[in-house]
């Protein structure tokens, strides 16, 4: 028998960012029937917020997303480009259990449904592609469709720099990078390999045959010297329990063009996303109720809590409205999930 400690680890999450949307009607308005109310003032009200949270959580946790598969500068249109990012969660040992999705925008929806249509697929699905003009289910994935899906864009880094700072039992939450050139930008959602530095299996620790990903987690801008220090995401460790990637000996030098990265430099691409539930959560908290006012009310509703007050001005004759949310989100587990390209 060969005892081993358990290791808990904690996440902090913080519930700071509020969003609301605010109305003012009149008397009139509100004489109106429930129906045509709803209709005019509270379905566009709750649309506008809705999509103000999820532009907000998408643009930045898409960021915390090192694994990025395909070619940056392909609009993702076929089954491979799903199928990839599925062997990227798949590497990751993202639970296959019905809750993958796959987040498109419409350009890359309307691709791949066309490019699709003359596959074999479940009548339910080819309903879905032919009256929706989107997919259902295909590939693992439940597939969805978004305008939020983010756009990056690229830092001003040369695309081939030498690295320096990497040893055998590197374990580090950052990177030092040599000969990077005068005043070039590293942005936060940058994607590179390492040469020689491989993706380990998350469980054995045994090297995969492709270079592990890492993403840039600050914006930084390199020195004069053309040095600069990226913190980087996954921690790159290379012994241990908690061991992240393979170091093979040899020359390093970082890319991020080829092998797996974001892109050209400066270059401007959306972040279609594809994921497992889990590699991201999302917790909302009831705001304080007030009192004075002409009426306040707080819902829950599959876990979000919203809350509406609602005052009168007497000198207009109106009913100013706000309605409110304060949520906070986290990447958990950042493996869980791959930014995928054509």
């Amino acid at each position: 028998m060969d005892t081993q400690d358990v290791s808990e680890t904690t996440q902090a999450l913080t519930i700071a960012t509020q969003k609301g949307v605010d109305i003012n009607f009149s008397s009139v308005e509100l004489t109106l029937s429930l129906d045509d109310f709803s209709d005019r003032m509270l379905d566009p009200a709750m649309a506008r917020l809705a999509a103000d949270v999820e532009a907000t959580i998408i643009t930045a946790m898409y960021k915390d997303v090192y694994n990025y598969s395909g070619i940056p500068a392909t609009t993702p249109s076929t089954l491979l480009a799903a199928l990839n990012a599925r062997v990227k969660l798949n590497q990751g040992l993202a639970p296959k259990d019905g809750n993958r999705h796959l987040l498109y925008d419409s350009i890359a929806m309307a691709a791949t449904v066309n490019d699709l249509k003359a596959l074999f697929h479940a009548s339910s699905e080819v309903e879905k592609q032919y009256k929706l003009g989107m997919m259902g289910r295909a590939a693992g994935f439940d597939w969805w469709e978004s305008e939020m899906v983010p756009v990056h864009t690229n830092g001003s880094r040369t695309d081939t720099t030498p690295v320096t700072t990497i040893t055998a039992d590197q374990n580090s939450a950052s990177l030092v990078v040599t000969g990077a050139g005068n005043a070039l930008t590293y942005k936060q959602g940058d994607v590179f390999t390492i040469a020689l530095v491989y993706a380990v299996n998350p469980e054995t620790k045994v090297a995969y045959s492709h270079l592990q990903q890492f993403v840039v987690t600050a914006d930084v801008t390199s020195s004069a010297g053309g040095d600069v220090t990226l913190a980087i995401s996954p921690t790159l460790t290379a012994t241990g329990a908690k061991q992240t990637v393979s170091v093979t000996a040899g020359s390093r030098a970082l890319t991020n063009l080829t092998g797996g990265g974001s892109g050209a430099a400066s270059a401007v691409y959306s972040q279609p996303l594809a994921y497992h539930r889990d590699a991201f959560t999302f917790v909302t908290a009831d705001l304080e109720m007030p009192k004075g006012v002409d009426f306040a009310a707080r819902e829950q509703y599959d876990g979000i809590s919203l809350r509406v007050v609602r005052d009168f001005d007497i000198v207009n004759d109106k009913f100013p409205c706000r309605i409110d949310i304060l949520f906070g989100f986290k990447t958990i587990r950042a493996g869980w999930a791959c930014r995928t390209r054509g």
